[in-house]
């Protein structure tokens, strides 16, 4: 019933910007608690950020505090990761996820299919 697209990413040098998008189907966005996971080559799944349904409650993982935001657009079922200051070491494929919970568990009932982000050196 839920369905997730990502967009927005893209190859940036280092210092660069991108905004990802999600846009969720099925459900407003302000009914699950949403969120990003990138996973880059040889490595394991990495949790970046999270929303809950309460938009007052974000988490950010160490890595990229400081540098990313993530909001909400509800009107648009959409939410946004605003990555700023890019590294190459951000280069992974970004996941959207979202759970039927107030806040996003390690383990999300739904996820999007991905998007590419290359930051080059």
């Amino acid at each position: 019933q839920v369905q997730l697209v990502e967009s927005g990413g893209g190859l940036v040098q280092a210092g660069g910007s991108l905004r990802l998008s999600c846009t969720t189907s099925g459900r407003t966005s302000s009914s699950y608690a949403m969120g990003w996971f990138r996973q880059a080559p040889g490595k394991e799944r990495q949790f970046v950020a999270s929303m809950g349904w309460n938009a007052a409650i974000t988490r950010y993982a160490d890595t990229v505090k400081g540098r990313f935001t993530i909001s909400r657009d509800n009107a648009k079922n959409t939410v946004y990761l605003q990555m700023n200051s890019l590294k190459p070491e951000d280069t992974a494929v970004y996941y959207c996820a979202a759970d039927r919970t107030p806040l996003l568990t390690t383990t999300p009932a739904y996820w999007g299919q991905g998007t590419q982000v290359t930051v080059s050196s």
